[in-house]
């Protein structure tokens, strides 16, 4: 008989652990802007959206931090960690949920683009949360070999939001591949930069670059595609969120320009009349990711721990699909050979984790 009730105690164990998961209560938490910014924001959205289409007894919530203060982010998480079996925070700005993971051991965080740090800023694992960083200098090598190889004017640029880590990868990443589509394909584009709008990184050093400053002021992000436009650059990265749309904006205004889209792909922003001003996009593939911790959580699979993901396990790489690219044949057989390459470890572009810079990353060499 107590093998009996013990059994039943497994079976009905097991029964409420696996309706728990397929039921999970999901939050995805971004700032500043919505889950609905034709990037970084939605790719993650669309990676819970998939999961839950896939599992309709799960259910999710977006909720949005405004301000992008990354004291006002760890607020909104605490507030609402007691509703939600996952949370998703989506950006640098919520490395700091250290404290409240810890106090709700049951309940599971995904962190993106990011690793937890404690109140002395050293990152740190925590077991209920699975942090991930992206080679973001592999997308931004690929848009480069891309703008270069594309050029008529044989000046190119990218635009960036404010100099964080993430984004001055991807600014040393598309400078790497200019300079290497150069170097091996003779295509001689010149890198723009603008000095008014350069950049100062996190450790007080200028970057160079062009950037916004911001990754909302749509304004601004006009302003400076504009600038960049005048100094005759036809192809022009944008990584850059929500402020990149100004970028978009100028480039449709000026009727001859191709913008790179960034982190998803942004084909239906390009959309121009009957023209598209969307030349390929740079992935960095955080939907894919998101969904798998997602069924991870749900088979109690679930790990904890910093991973920094790339093109290895196919975590970043470039838009080739027909229809959503304007890349001729040639283009797209450089940029995969170049592709294979890094995947093979033979080429690593300058990142600001590496210290490396774009004229000397390694692999510059490599054919």
């Amino acid at each position: 008989m107590k093998k009996l009730f013990a059994l039943v105690a497994v079976l009905l164990l097991t029964f409420s652990v696996c309706a728990h998961a397929d039921g999970l209560k999901i939050a995805i938490i971004t700032s500043p802007n919505d889950v609905h910014d034709g990037g970084f924001n939605e790719d993650n959205y669309n990676g819970v959206v998939s999961f839950v289409k896939h599992n309709p007894e799960a259910s999710f919530t977006t909720i949005q931090e405004k301000t992008g203060d990354p004291a006002s982010c760890v607020k909104v998480v605490d507030d609402v960690v007691a509703d939600y079996d996952v949370i998703v925070c989506v950006g640098f700005q919520f490395s700091g949920i250290v404290e409240v993971a810890e106090d709700n051991p049951d309940v599971k965080f995904l962190l993106v683009d990011t690793w937890p740090a404690n109140d002395n800023g050293q990152e740190v694992e925590v077991a209920n949360i699975n942090a991930m960083k992206f080679k973001e200098e592999e997308g931004g090598f690929l848009a480069g070999i891309a703008a270069a190889l594309t050029t008529k004017t044989k000046k190119v640029a990218v635009v960036n939001g404010i100099a964080f880590p993430t984004n001055v990868n991807y600014q040393y990443g598309f400078m790497s591949g200019v300079n290497y589509a150069n170097k091996h394909y003779g295509t001689g584009a010149e890198i723009i930069e603008l000095p008014s709008y350069s950049g100062t990184d996190v450790t007080g050093q200028n970057v160079g670059g062009n950037y916004v400053g911001s990754f909302v002021d749509q304004a601004n992000g006009k302003i400076v595609g504009q600038a960049l436009i005048r100094e005759g650059c036809d192809v022009i990265f944008v990584a850059a969120g929500g402020a990149g749309m100004g970028v978009f904006t100028a480039a449709k205004e000026a009727g001859n320009v191709y913008i790179i889209g960034c982190d998803a792909d942004q084909y239906n922003d390009g959309a121009n009349g009957d023209s598209n001003i969307i030349l390929t996009s740079a992935l960095k593939v955080m939907s894919m990711n998101d969904e798998r911790v997602l069924n991870e959580i749900k088979s109690g699979n679930f790990k904890g721990g910093n991973y920094h993901l790339g093109a290895d396990t196919n975590s970043t790489g470039y838009v080739k699909t027909p229809g959503r690219n304007q890349l001729t044949d040639d283009a797209t057989a450089k940029i995969d050979a170049a592709f294979a390459l890094m995947n093979a470890g033979k080429i690593i572009p300058a990142s600001s984790y590496s210290g490396t810079k774009p004229d000397s990353f390694k692999g510059l060499d490599a054919k």
